[in-house]
């Protein structure tokens, strides 16, 4: 685990614009198990999270279309909350960060890190107003 400290900041740029954390099993579980939509980010101390992933995610809430609940969980903090979110998201392995859209709890869109890295926040920030539109 990293020191609080040091994440605090990481967690505050999504939960400051609207996005709850979640920090047990249950609490994925309530939340992307739901009717509706709910966007998860995997939140990560990497800097394709800081440079890419994080901006992307705080841009592409602003389209008209969104998803009704939007989560993060902490790569690296609450294992349990992680682990619970990865395993909503398989077949896909586990990635840090991370970025999935669910739809009535059935995971319809994916950004794994490999999709993170070596992309623009603005070129993943349209790959999710795309998902948004269609799904939300």
């Amino acid at each position: 685990m990293y020191p609080e400290y040091l994440v605090e900041p990481m967690r505050k740029e999504l939960t400051d614009v609207g996005y709850q954390e979640l920090k047990s099993a249950a609490d994925v579980d309530a939340a992307i198990a739901s009717e509706g939509t709910v966007f998860v980010v995997v939140n990560s101390v990497c800097g394709c999270a800081a440079a890419n992933a994080r901006p992307a995610a705080k841009a592409a809430i602003k389209n008209e279309k969104h998803p009704a609940k939007l989560v993060t969980v902490f790569a690296g903090m609450e294992k349990d909350a992680v682990d619970k979110a990865r395993q909503y998201m398989l077949p896909y392995p586990p990635s840090s960060p991370a970025m999935a859209l669910f739809k009535d709890g059935k995971l319809v869109h994916i950004i794994e890190r490999h999709m993170i890295e070596g992309r623009s926040a603005q070129m993943i920030a349209d790959n999710l107003v795309a998902a948004f539109d269609e799904y939300c």
